[in-house]
């Protein structure tokens, strides 16, 4: 059973927001399920800090022992910071999706997106949980 944090947003591709109350920012990371899915990380390509994106462009690719999958963005936004410790130990999102393990904080064009994203419990029934 995959741990689903109430505190979150969810996409169906299976990355998840958080957004810290007052905060213009949010970090995005793939779900327990999804690396749970992928098996184990062994490289995640990144954007650069300052790219724009679309609501669920491609940002990135994640890489396992079983599969490549690609990365999306779930609001459009900006990259304001990347997660440099997943480049020299990708076993992070692993170990700690919604911690250590996050990918990217961006900056949002439109916050109203986000409502557009799954709660705790819509995604669970995604994932059949």
């Amino acid at each position: 059973m995959s741990t689903i944090p109430d505190d979150l947003r969810y996409t169906e591709e299976h990355e998840y927001l958080r957004q810290a109350p007052g905060d213009d920012v949010i970090t995005v990371g793939i779900t327990d399920y999804a690396q749970g899915e992928l098996g184990d990380v062994v490289y995640v390509d990144l954007p650069e800090v300052g790219t724009q994106f679309d609501r669920m462009d491609v940002f990135g690719t994640i890489e396992a022992v079983k599969a490549v999958s690609e990365l999306f963005t779930p609001v459009g936004g900006e990259i304001v910071e990347i997660n440099e410790a997943i480049d020299k130990d990708p076993s992070l999102i692993n170990q700690d999706p919604y911690g250590e393990g996050w990918m990217i904080k961006l900056r949002p064009n439109n916050p109203a997106e986000i409502e557009q994203t799954l709660g705790p419990s819509d995604y669970a029934q995604h994932i059949g949980e």
